[in-house]
């Protein structure tokens, strides 16, 4: 068979038109939705893209780079494009960022059929054109004669029509940044250049320490150790706790045990990698950077400088870097059979070690449960026959094989199993009353969106995520000789409960609770504080100076 032939210029507008038409629906309807009443503004928006990309393309059509380049291009549309528009996600530097630090079994969960037909279809098969073709490469000064004949008047068409519709645009931009961010494979590609950018500005940063003067109070009468256990839960939204308003009865063991439901919390981010390093961290979420967070000492270096013990239990995918300087166990590498297949295990697990390390605790300690919690798109895989409540529940990772109310089921067992695990945990502490003072507080890392306005999973940016990635669960339960210890009035915090809370809060209200004393403390930022006799800042909630790094 012949092998077709094509000009560098003929192949780059030809993949450029393929990648806009093929890997781009969420793109085009986002855009025919926001140009509805400018029907001039979009066809030229059309035009304007088809002629930047082409011209990008066309500087890269240089001899023994134009396949490779052009190849990768369409691979990392159809790998963005399926994601995109199967699940309504965003695909940035946060997400590129969440599948690099992602494990093999969760990755698994996310290569169905459906993804491996359409990697196929509109990866594999272009990919194989490109390869195929024969390209007819003139000289080198002729082509750049001929490319810049392309690009010169395309950038001048794109002024043009950029001058021409420019309130439209401005607006349209203005108000809508989720447009440009679901065109693909621009918003992967550059996301991509974002993580290995900030890669090498981290390289060599120094670590900032903060809260050195850091001390816990004197235990006076108080003969037991204090034991805090500090639940990171995930992908676990408010909406659907039974404690929380939700019309289904999710958390039927919480509801017997004496808790305190926070409703109003909001997240620092909308992915993991975000929001675990932001909620450990001394910064808020407005002053909270990638940078910040790892290269500035977080809440469990402020603790050990207090000499609180500090142990993380791992049931997740790491703890992005919040445990580096801390004792740390990653419990699927026990593959325990009792609870763990496949590489993953359900977050029993957690409530099983931590039986074990609650019996030689002999000091002031926090410990860290980082769950597995509600991750999707397997939810199916987060609990067992004993929190399958609801039926019929869907039972694949590929949703869109599954109907709304089957997603919904599957998602509301995930939080059925986060009940029970929680009241295992409480049981724990209580099984070791005659030993430790003990309190546990649970926090979901962020949210998730199970179809709502075509969204699904998480991880959109912030300025665009619904509130069912934002708003997450917070539930608090302390011992009789916690409380006792700082005379901390359960009533008054179960008063304030619907008061606003985010991820700002724990740093200082774990600090609070701990009776740890330093100057990067603020009680203005510790729910607990005007509701305690005793410890930092007690009875008050007028902020300390804070210097961060102090």
């Amino acid at each position: 068979m012949k092998r077709p032939s094509l000009t560098s210029i003929q192949l780059s507008m030809l993949v450029t038109a393929f990648v806009l038409s093929t890997a781009n629906a969420t793109f085009w309807m986002k855009a025919w939705t926001y140009f509805e009443e400018f029907p001039g503004a979009l066809a030229g928006f059309a035009v304007a893209i088809f002629l930047l990309g082409a011209s990008l393309l066309t500087m890269f059509s240089m001899k023994y780079v134009i396949k490779p380049v052009f190849i990768v291009f369409v691979l990392i549309a159809a790998v963005s494009s399926y994601y995109v528009d199967t699940f309504g996600i965003v695909v940035d530097r946060d997400m590129i960022r969440n599948a690099l630090e992602t494990t093999a079994a969760e990755a698994g969960a996310l290569v169905t059929p459906n993804f491996i037909v359409h990697m196929v279809v509109y990866g594999l098969l272009p990919a194989v054109f490109i390869a195929w073709v024969r390209i007819r490469h003139r000289a080198v000064l002729a082509k750049a004669r001929w490319n810049t004949a392309l690009i010169l008047p395309s950038v001048l068409v794109v002024l043009g029509i950029v001058f021409l519709n420019l309130s439209v645009f401005a607006a349209t931009f203005r108000n809508h940044r989720d447009l440009m961010a679901s065109l693909n494979p621009a918003s992967a590609i550059v996301g991509v250049g974002k993580v290995i950018d900030r890669h090498f500005q981290n390289r060599n940063q120094i670590l900032t320490k903060l809260g050195e003067d850091a001390r816990s109070t004197p235990r006076g009468n108080r003969a037991r150790p204090k034991v805090l256990v500090l639940v990171a839960g995930e992908t676990a939204r408010a909406r659907n706790f039974g404690l929380l308003g939700y019309e289904r009865d999710t958390n039927p063991e919480l509801s017997k045990r004496d808790v305190i439901a926070f409703s109003n919390v909001s997240s620092c981010g909308t992915a993991t990698a975000v929001s675990l390093p932001c909620m450990f961290s001394v910064y808020s979420r407005d002053d909270y950077s990638e940078t910040k967070g790892k290269w500035t000492e977080n809440l469990l270096d402020v603790l050990g400088h207090a000499g609180i013990e500090t142990l993380w239990l791992d049931n997740n995918t790491g703890s992005k870097g919040v445990a580096d300087r801390t004792v740390y166990e990653f419990l699927p590498d026990t593959a325990d059979p009792s609870f763990c297949e496949d590489g993953e295990c359900r977050d029993d697990v957690l409530a099983n070690r931590l039986k074990e390390v609650l019996a030689g605790v002999k000091n002031d300690t926090v410990i860290v449960l980082h769950q597995i919690g509600s991750h999707g798109p397997a939810y199916f895989r987060r609990y067992g026959e004993e929190a399958r409540h609801f039926e019929p529940d869907c039972r694949t990772p590929q949703l869109a094989d599954c109907t709304s109310q089957e997603l919904v089921n599957a998602y509301d067992n995930t939080i059925v199993q986060t009940d029970r695990n929680l009241g295992q945990i409480i049981d724990r502490l209580r099984e070791q009353s005659d030993r430790i003072d003990a309190a546990m507080i649970y926090v979901s890392d962020h949210g998730e969106s199970l179809g709502e306005s075509g969204l699904y999973l998480h991880a959109a940016p912030y300025f665009m995520a619904p509130k069912e990635q934002t708003h997450v669960p917070m539930i608090a339960w302390f011992s009789e000789a916690f409380a006792k210890d700082d005379g901390l009035d359960q009533s008054c915090i179960e008063a304030r409960r619907v008061e606003p809370l985010s991820h700002d809060n724990l740093f200082h209200s774990v600090l609070g609770l701990m009776s740890v004393m330093t100057k990067v403390y603020d009680p203005a930022l510790d729910f607990s504080v005007s509701c305690r006799e005793t410890g930092p800042g007690a009875g008050s909630a007028q902020p300390q100076d804070e210097e961060p790094g102090a």
